[in-house]
């Protein structure tokens, strides 16, 4: 299955949303490594957004998961990356 390197910006203006919507965030994330779609992510240390790398059947699937997000649902994301991802060697390689 493919997997996919997402990259989350962030701005100043979602801080107060995301900081409270926060939790929800990270418990979608959670169940999603507990199933295998996620197998990492995290903010970007100066708070200008993430990055989470996914397994998905296709681009369009991925496209459903990430609106399932519920920063997305509160329109907290300003723009989101998404490029398919070939790890040739390390932890994500096949």
């Amino acid at each position: 299955m493919p997997i996919f390197a997402v990259h989350y910006t962030y701005s100043e203006a979602t801080v107060p949303g995301r900081d409270i919507h926060r939790p929800e965030h990270r418990g979608w994330l959670s169940r999603l490594v507990d199933a295998g779609t996620l197998l990492s992510s995290g903010p970007y240390p100066d708070g200008s957004g993430a990055l989470l790398i996914f397994r998905a059947g296709d681009e369009a699937a991925l496209k459903d998961l990430l609106a399932q997000d519920p920063f997305a649902r509160e329109g907290l994301i300003d723009a989101v990356r998404a490029v398919e991802w070939q790890p040739i060697m390390g932890a994500f390689s096949a």
